[in-house]
């Protein structure tokens, strides 16, 4: 029997990911942000025609099990795949094809009754990016590396597992499954430290990766109110705390809501730790619900960057529904 899976990220970058002066070419259309990728992932290369991406990292992966359940054999069939980047300059527009490099797959690891796969895939991006050097000529002009690092565990009974466990911190990062499932993001983005550092030996082409923040995807209720918070008739306010700030303290009174623009939040009630959240989530919505006290403690796992506005712009029904997924999950994870 052979069993045959995969596991696919797609990075592409948010409107809120750039920061400091690289912002202005974003801001005054020379170059674009992203479009959110789709929930279920479809054809790849159309997408890559579309302009959907940044860059791709297909790993697929196949096992042959014997009928006494031994496994006979295991190999990779996935490579990773590269987008563009559009400039438009006076009026004209130039397309710059990414630089994809070797995709890294990493020797198959053998369980009992399972095989893992590892691969890295990405490279440069499609513009050219200078930055300061210490040595002559001082400047370089080769764009930072992206990537991402998927495993994917096949069982011999036909289940499998994806994961991403390691991805550079720019640009944003979804997982889709087999079935072209979205299942899990990236949850957080670090242009200034990815701008600065992923050259060389810090990046897996050299001898370092980095830990991906991985999240769970958000309900399509919390994508529909998200787009309320972002682009309704209320003040948004945009915040940026740092790793270990309370947002929101249990007992305390307010009625906002937050929604995760980046980074990881972790939900805490009497101290214990119930559940994290990433972009996309929206949070605090218990105390408009519930006379105005906060039922839980909010904690920056990361650094984040939020946006709030009061509950009441709000439907109440659609935060009741909110609220009932939360307790749940919160349930669940505790």
């Amino acid at each position: 029997m052979k069993i045959e899976s995969s596991v696919t990220s797609l990075s592409w970058i948010p409107s809120e990911a750039i920061v400091g002066g690289t912002r202005l070419a974003f801001d005054a259309g020379v170059t674009h942000y992203d479009e959110p990728p789709p929930d279920e992932l479809g054809d790849l290369g159309e997408l890559r025609d579309a302009d959907r991406f940044r860059f791709a990292n297909y790993l697929g992966a196949w096992v042959e099990v014997r009928a006494s359940g031994e496994i006979a054999n295991a190999g990779y069939s996935g490579a990773g795949m590269m987008g563009t980047t559009t400039l438009r300059v006076a009026g004209l527009r130039y397309v710059f094809q990414a630089v994809a490099l070797p995709d890294l797959q990493h020797e198959i690891e053998y369980g009992d009754g399972w095989v893992r796969f590892t691969q890295t895939a990405g490279g440069r991006t499609g513009m050219p990016a200078p930055r300061h050097v210490r040595r002559a000529p001082f400047v370089q002009w080769q764009a930072p590396l992206a990537w991402t690092t998927l495993t994917l565990t096949i069982h011999t009974n036909g289940k499998t597992e994806g994961a991403l466990v390691g991805a550079s911190r720019f640009p944003r990062h979804w997982v889709y499954d087999h079935a072209g499932q979205l299942t899990s993001k990236s949850g957080l983005i670090d242009f200034k430290d990815w701008y600065a550092k992923s050259f060389g030996k810090k990046t897996p082409w050299g001898s370092q990766d980095s830990e991906a923040f991985v999240t769970v995807v958000e309900s399509a209720l919390e994508r529909s109110l998200s787009k309320q918070v972002m682009s309704g008739a209320a003040k948004v306010r945009i915040m940026n705390v740092g790793p270990g700030t309370s947002i929101v303290r249990q007992g305390e009174t307010g009625s906002d809501v937050y929604l995760i623009l980046d980074g990881v939040v972790r939900v805490e009630v009497d101290d214990v730790r119930l559940a994290e959240y990433g972009p996309g989530a929206l949070l605090g919505e218990r105390a408009q619900l519930e006379s105005g006290t906060r039922t839980s403690t909010l904690v920056a796992v990361t650094k984040c960057r939020l946006a709030s506005v009061p509950a009441s712009a709000l439907d109440r029904n659609a935060l009741e529904r909110l609220s009932t997924g939360h307790h749940r999950e919160d349930t669940d994870a505790g």
